[in-house]
């Protein structure tokens, strides 16, 4: 089978909470479940001070469904919500 490219886009609670320990929690996460592999990290203001941290990195087809990940990402502290938002097949 292919890889799959993941976007995944996490919420924090509130505009004070640490980005950084949750990108840090959250691509653990992600090296656990996808295996090692290339990762991109974004933090894209949403409104009103609030920022989302959107993650995208390489996995298996084999792994199936990325919606397993979304959520253990949630129980990372201070994140509001997980969701995936975009899945596509690596070419090349």
């Amino acid at each position: 089978m292919a890889n799959a490219i993941v976007t995944i886009k996490i919420m924090p609670e509130s505009p004070d909470e640490d980005l950084k320990h949750i990108e840090t929690e959250a691509l653990k996460m992600i090296l656990k479940f996808a295996g090692k592999g290339d990762t991109r990290t974004e933090v894209i203001p949403v409104a009103f001070g609030l920022k989302s941290v959107n993650i995208t990195f390489i996995m298996d087809e084999n792994l199936g469904s990325p919606d397993a990940i979304e959520g253990e990402l949630s129980s990372i502290k201070g994140v509001n919500s997980v969701e995936t938002t975009d899945v596509r097949r690596a070419i090349g």
